[in-house]
């Protein structure tokens, strides 16, 4: 690639083939010459290792690698190391997003070089009930600790672009966490790092049952909970780490098997989900056209 890379998206995935197709289908729609696709697989046996080879070697992806991870925290760690992008961008395969939205981040990141990450408002909801979207935000911690009346709070980073030099000081995600992303972003805001608050909508997270966590996945969530409050003196809100866990981790949401030939958790078919996700992508679109959004700084 002879451009500078301005945006490096990056993905993790692993047997998550029908899912997968989607979104990589809209992103590399969407891709523009300056931004790249970086996608760490976890050794799939499904179909997406093949699938994800063919679109490599036709230059649709621009980095691949296929080998078993650790955890999930492992998968993302390398996608990080390998991106070459001045911002980065994660992009979950279940998910949706917004990429005129993330360009604007992405825009306001390259004209503001202090911003070390920017997260967004965020849409939800359930793929069994995906007419029902739910609007979230976390504007209010954000304002709370933009203040400085709480040293940290919570935030998805399903809607978060951050700067490739400021992992530096960030960090990795820790490898020691389940509920990695929750306690990334207490460490982000803890060390003061620089966020801004786009008050606009970059993505819309689907949850989808059927992924079962384990007693000792719920024990040790709940005791990672309490040790990450304690480092990053987190007082606690409507995002403490057993709601994060309900909506999010479900232990294994990311990484449980499937075949392409499967229903999608409790019975919805495969053939349903193009329809799916096609009003979902179509929704967000929309609601980020209907007003004017701004970006909120921490100073």
């Amino acid at each position: 690639m002879s451009l500078t890379v301005s945006l490096s998206y990056i993905i993790a995935t692993r047997n998550r083939l029908p899912f997968l197709k989607i979104t990589l289908e809209r992103l590399v729609m969407e891709l523009q010459p300056d931004e790249e696709i970086v996608v760490v697989d976890g050794s799939s046996d499904d179909g997406s290792k093949e699938y994800l080879q063919g679109l490599f070697e036709v230059g649709k992806i621009h980095q691949l690698i296929s080998e078993p991870d650790k955890n999930q925290a492992h998968a993302w760690n390398k996608a990080m190391l390998m991106a070459k992008g001045t911002i980065l961008k994660k992009i979950i395969d279940d998910d949706v997003f917004c990429y005129p939205a993330i360009r604007q981040c992405k825009n306001f990141m390259l004209v503001n070089p202090a911003v070390d990450v920017i997260i967004s408002n965020d849409l939800g909801c359930n793929l069994h009930e995906y007419k029902k979207i739910q609007k979230g935000s976390r504007l209010s911690q954000f304002e709370k600790w933009k203040n400085g009346v709480t040293p940290s709070f919570t935030f998805g980073d399903v809607h978060m672009l951050i700067r490739r030099c400021a992992l530096a000081y960030i960090g990795l995600y820790s490898t020691g966490y389940v509920m990695m992303d929750w306690e990334y972003s207490l460490r982000t805001s803890y060390r003061q790092a620089n966020i801004v608050y786009y008050t606009g909508y970059n993505a819309l997270s689907v949850a989808h049952p059927g992924n079962v966590s384990s007693s000792k996945n719920r024990r040790l969530i709940t005791e990672q909970g309490e040790k990450g409050a304690l480092i990053y003196e987190y007082k606690g809100d409507r995002a403490e780490i057993s709601l994060w866990s309900k909506m999010k981790i479900q232990a294994g949401k990311r990484l449980r098997p499937k075949s392409e030939n499967d229903s999608i958790d409790d019975g919805l078919p495969v053939e349903n989900i193009d329809t799916i996700y096609s009003y979902l992508y179509d929704y967000i679109d929309g609601i980020n056209h209907m007003q004017e959004f701004t970006f909120l700084e921490k100073v």
